[in-house]
């Protein structure tokens, strides 16, 4: 056999620590909601790597649960706390301006270790705390309505600190709602972030909304859902009471409103989405019961949690 004909056999490259650290970082940071404690598990067996694993969990932990914005009990049971970039201090630091409170948290074990009341600086002046407060309590009542099991935070932002009317302040109104049910094989979250502004020389509040929902089947399969949606309005600069009542009708509307057209989606799914996703000439040339699509799983269960055809 002449050397042209012999075959040569390479072995595979072994990856360098960053090439690790970075495959493993993506694999953590893009966890479905609420399975990143799961998948750190795999990547660690994987990994077989301490010092790799732990690198990677330091960098993307943080990032998950901030974009998360997963909510954990304060250490007193005083309240809660959401891990959010917003709430954020210092890395491991998150005020929760409703107790006010910071407190510390540990990202990998996703807890809070201790808790210390908030300085001054930390705080809003009283003329923001004002409207943060109304608004607050108003979103409060919406989420208690329209989300099980949903929570919410206010939080000023930019202006915090101005004592008088004259000046522009800005508020963000996070919304999370999270079903985790890994024994059903279904994990999703609602989020949704709105930024407030109170312009004071306009007389007029502007609002600019972010929703996102994830969602993940994995029962016989592999089904994730990622939608996003923005939306602007605006209303009058009036008292904190009927400013936070306005806002709170604004977000009820817009959230209700991108709601009904996910529901809506879902129910033309059979003749679109699962369309597209079965060949045109099965292998078998057995027809697809596309009149009798509730008879498979997966329209069925999305159906019988958004309540559709009820």
């Amino acid at each position: 056999m002449s050397d042209d004909d012999e075959e040569t056999s390479t072995e595979p490259e072994e990856l360098s620590h960053k090439q690790k650290l970075e495959i493993a970082k993506w694999f953590l940071i893009n966890s479905p909601p609420g399975e990143i404690q799961y998948v750190a598990k795999d990547v660690k067996a994987v990994l077989k790597d301490e010092n790799v694993y732990e690198a990677a969990a330091a960098e993307a932990f943080p990032l998950y649960n901030k974009s998360h914005m997963i909510c954990l009990q304060l250490p007193d049971r005083s309240g809660d706390v959401m891990v959010t970039s917003f709430s954020e201090i210092t890395e491991d630091e998150y005020l929760d301006p409703r107790t006010a409170q910071v407190a510390v948290v540990n990202h990998v074990k996703q807890s809070c270790t201790e808790v210390r009341p908030a300085s001054d600086e930390e705080l809003p002046s009283a003329y923001v705390e004002e409207y943060r407060c109304a608004v607050d309590a108003e979103i409060s009542k919406y989420v208690g309505e329209a989300y099980p099991k949903g929570v919410c935070s206010v939080y000023s932002s930019k202006g915090k600190h101005v004592e008088e009317p004259g000046s522009n302040f800005e508020l963000v109104v996070v919304i999370l709602a999270s079903r985790h049910s890994p024994q059903n094989f279904c994990n999703g979250s609602w989020r949704s972030i709105w930024n407030v502004v109170f312009e004071d020389e306009l007389q007029i509040v502007e609002l600019r909304g972010r929703m996102e929902v994830g969602a993940h089947y994995f029962e016989e399969g592999n089904v994730q859902l990622d939608a996003k949606h923005e939306c602007k309005d605006s209303t009058a600069f009036q008292s904190p009471d009927d400013c936070a009542a306005s806002v709170m009708n604004i977000i009820r509307h817009h959230e209700t409103e991108y709601l009904n057209s996910l529901q809506k989606s879902y129910l033309n799914l059979p003749d679109t989405t699962f369309k597209d996703l079965r060949r045109k000439l099965p292998v078998t040339r057995t027809l697809f019961p596309w009149h009798n699509t509730m008879q498979f799983s997966l329209t069925r269960d999305i159906s019988k949690e958004l309540g559709i055809g009820k």
